[in-house]
């Protein structure tokens, strides 16, 4: 059952109510089905403004978060995006739709497997998975127009500045129990930063035998 008239109500309430502009970013939301990501027993909360769980400990997050991030990459259609944390896939195939290529490295198996099924689903072949430690980036890859964190870390790891773009971004949360998401802008060498909003992710974790 095609859930249109739940999407266009997050739309509308969620996203546009809340200072979401940028129309490819409001279409894409419009198209996706989000339930399609979620486990069967929490389907009919896909369209609630929260996030949910996921399996592994791990979240999708809430719709606003999802768009606001997109919206913040000024993402054109033609970028190189890497993303960090693939989770469910959710955000994975946002980006997808509104970028070039995406790169997306998580940490768990099982959840990259489950987000590799629900791209697949849906027909969306621009995405390229990784399983692997988030810190380090996907550096045989490298550079990328934009990166992109979706659990954060208490510091943005050095590795990932290394892999932008001397034009590009990368947007993350940052902190521990305070997490702010942060935009990083590169211009050549210098890098400018900007603090966007309060937001509240799961930890960004290591694989062991990399710490």
């Amino acid at each position: 059952m095609d859930r249109l008239d739940e999407r266009r109500a997050m739309v509308e309430n969620q996203l546009v109510a809340r200072g979401i502009k940028d129309g490819e970013v409001l279409e894409v939301m419009l198209k996706i089905p989000r339930e399609n990501f979620v486990p069967p027993e929490l389907q009919p909360m896909a369209y609630r403004d929260r996030p949910l769980a996921i399996g592994e400990g791990q979240t999708i997050s809430q719709p606003y978060i999802v768009a606001y991030m997109a919206e913040a990459l000024h993402l054109s259609g033609q970028e190189r995006v890497l993303e960090i944390g693939t989770g469910c896939g959710y955000n994975t195939a946002v980006l997808a739709k509104l970028a070039g290529e995406v790169y997306t490295v998580e940490i768990r198996a099982s959840l990259s497997n489950l987000a590799r099924d629900n791209l697949a689903s849906l027909g969306i072949d621009n995405v390229h998975f990784k399983v692997g430690d988030g810190y380090l980036g996907w550096p045989e890859m490298a550079p990328f127009d934009r990166i992109v964190l979706t659990a954060a870390p208490s510091k943005i790891p050095k590795a990932l500045f290394e892999q932008v773009t001397p034009e590009g971004c990368l947007l993350a949360p940052v902190g521990d129990w305070s997490q702010t998401l942060q935009i990083h802008r590169r211009q050549g060498s210098e890098w400018f930063a900007r603090d966007l909003l309060q937001v509240q992710f799961v930890p960004l974790v290591r694989d062991p035998e990399e710490v």
